[in-house]
């Protein structure tokens, strides 16, 4: 194919990640099979062949991105720059009918700093060695673009080619969120971070759009969240369509729909659960292999109506009982006998409710949780640094983690009590 291969016809690839969130995402391309290379603050890079990246792209649900590197060579200025660049056999990965964009540069404890002169420089290499290999006398404009992205660090030059087009938090099941709503990978990170299994009820008192209760519930169906997605690695000119086909096959063997879990959200506000319903939904959908929207949309989701999705009924904090209750099942199964549980939610913040005093209001209100859910493990996703303070209990531990542009923390209780 190209010299990104080694011996083996083994690739390097780069997953991106939330920063804080690389721990997830090692433990996830682990499972997965792969041999880590190395990490830095918001990525993972490890070994690939072709069916492997795809693998990747499929089935990872903490990566934001997954990036081939093309080429690692040492640059101090921007002459080693642009010939390290234009040595590299791009004509290998792009085709000559596809345009070119150098959408992001890092720059970080090196001779080349001027980050729009280094994005200028590798645009130029890279599209002279197109022109030259590929016999055109200009990069097209508009249509598919091949999008690469420069990370130097100590004068050492990373070039990576996106496979991922659309990013993969994009899982499609949602069309609508609240104000700054959670990612998607960022919410697969904290369930991963949180120890939560399939065998535990999970809870969410205030799920908004619904995200962390379907990631749990596609995590516990071992649905792969790009699953029902395409992928940029499709233009390009090392695609494997066998590959491709055989990764999807597989990932779809491994969905199991019939799995009992009990996952349940509730929100006091009735129009994020009304997005809430339509996306677990627009899930349901996926999971099926069915066009999002074909499904019956029920008032109030409930196990016994969509097996395994949670229950969402709009509710406030100080009503809060355990949520299964609107769900049929044996008394045996009741949530009152349960002792053990996971409660895993990203509460309002000043931010999202444009008033830092509500938020603080709200966590302080969040202390009744104890008397409902004793025994059970909390984990809390916000951007408020003093969250334990008007929680009134000390974490047993935190952890800084972005969501998108936010910087955030993560806080965990092994255990909480009335």
């Amino acid at each position: 194919m190209s010299e990104v291969n080694d011996s083996e016809g083994l690739m390097t690839a780069v997953a991106l990640c939330a920063v804080g969130a690389e721990k997830a995402l090692s433990n996830e391309l682990k499972k997965l099979g792969f041999q880590l290379v190395d990490s830095g603050f918001g990525r993972v890079r490890f070994r690939a062949d072709t069916g492997g990246l795809y693998c990747a792209l499929m089935g990872l649900r903490t990566a934001d991105r997954v990036l081939l590197e093309v080429g690692f060579f040492a640059a101090g200025d921007f002459d080693g720059l642009f010939e390290g660049a234009r040595g590299l056999a791009w004509e290998h990965l792009i085709p000559a009918e596809m345009g070119l964009a150098v959408v992001k540069v890092r720059s970080n404890r090196s001779q080349l700093r001027a980050e729009t002169s280094i994005q200028a420089v590798t645009h130029k290499a890279i599209a002279e060695r197109l022109c030259d290999k590929h016999k055109i006398s200009r990069i097209p404009e508009g249509g598919q673009t091949a999008e690469v992205r420069v990370y130097v660090e100590k004068d050492m030059v990373s070039l990576l080619l996106d496979l991922s087009g659309e990013p993969l938090f994009r899982r499609g099941y949602r069309t609508e969120g609240g104000i700054a709503p959670l990612r998607e990978t960022t919410a697969a990170a904290i369930l991963l971070l949180s120890g939560w299994r399939r065998k535990f009820p999970l809870y969410d008192p205030f799920c908004g759009s619904g995200t962390i209760l379907i990631e749990a519930a596609m995590y516990a169906w071992d649905l792969a969240p790009g699953l029902g997605r395409r992928f940029a690695i499709e233009n390009f000119l090392f695609a494997d369509k066998k590959a491709e086909r055989e990764t999807r096959e597989e990932f779809r063997a491994r969905v199991n729909l019939d799995r009992i879990i009990r996952i349940a959200g509730s929100d006091g506000d009735s129009r994020a659960v009304s997005i809430a319903q339509s996306n677990c939904e627009r899930a349901r959908d996926l999971a099926e292999g069915r066009a999002p929207g074909k499904g019956i949309r029920p008032a109030v989701l409930t196990e016994s109506a969509l097996r395994g999705m949670p229950v969402l009924r709009a509710r406030t904090m100080d009503k809060a009982r355990f949520p299964f209750e609107m769900a049929e099942r044996d008394a045996a199964e009741s949530p009152e006998k349960t002792s053990a549980g996971f409660i895993v939610t990203n509460p309002p913040y000043g931010r999202r409710l444009g008033e830092t005093g509500e938020a603080e209001r709200i966590y302080s209100e969040m202390k009744k949780l104890g008397g409902h859910f004793s025994g059970w493990k909390l984990a809390v996703i916000t951007d408020h640094p003093g969250f334990e303070s008007f929680f009134g209990s000390k974490a047993d531990s935190c952890r800084e983690i972005s969501n998108g542009a936010v910087q955030s923390y993560f806080y965990q209780y092994e255990r909480i009590s009335g």
